[in-house]
């Protein structure tokens, strides 16, 4: 079992494909994106190649590969607006385990290391994240990371009929 990360740099259609399968699985939708009711919820996006290759003007994007299988993504941003603490030279991150089986196994621990190394990279010291309440594994994996809680904004997200806050943390690297 091999882990390895591949930087995006010219989109495909099927990658769009994975992708949009991926932001519509309603298993992942309450963990990747904010929601503020239940249609937002239930809403479904398709992504198309021309916006994947538009992101790519604000985003890192690094593919997830457990042996030759894609299955995950992760991201950064470099100061975008939606910063907590607006601290420049920040990375904004994310990070998706798109695939069931890639999950559980110490893939994101590797993966935000990873990326870590490539924002030092490019001369950034800082990276933020925001991690909803109710994720408590992320929450694990950050802090085993050196993330710490910096802030928090209470009623971001709708879940299970209910508000959820989103936790702010920050590491300087």
């Amino acid at each position: 079992m091999t882990t390895h990360f591949i930087k995006l740099t010219e989109p495909t259609s099927n990658l769009v494909e994975v992708f949009n399968r991926w932001e519509n699985d309603s298993t992942l939708i309450p963990l990747t994106r904010p929601n503020r009711n239940q249609s937002e919820l239930e809403l479904r996006y398709k992504l198309t190649l021309n916006e994947l290759t538009k992101r790519l003007e604000n985003h890192h994007i690094y593919l997830i590969y457990l042996d030759d299988q894609l299955i995950g993504e992760m991201n950064y941003m470099v100061d975008p607006i939606h910063l907590y603490k607006k601290e420049q030279g920040t990375a904004w991150i994310g990070i998706t385990i798109g695939e069931s089986e890639g999950r559980g196994k110490g893939i994101g621990y590797a993966a935000i290391q990873y990326l870590e190394d490539q924002i030092k990279k490019q001369g950034l010291k800082r990276v933020e994240l925001g991690v909803f309440e109710f994720n408590k594994q992320a929450q694990k994996l950050y802090e085993k990371l050196g993330y710490k809680k910096i802030g928090s904004i209470d009623s971001f997200t709708f879940w299970q009929d209910k508000m959820w806050t989103d936790i702010r943390m920050e590491k300087y690297i």
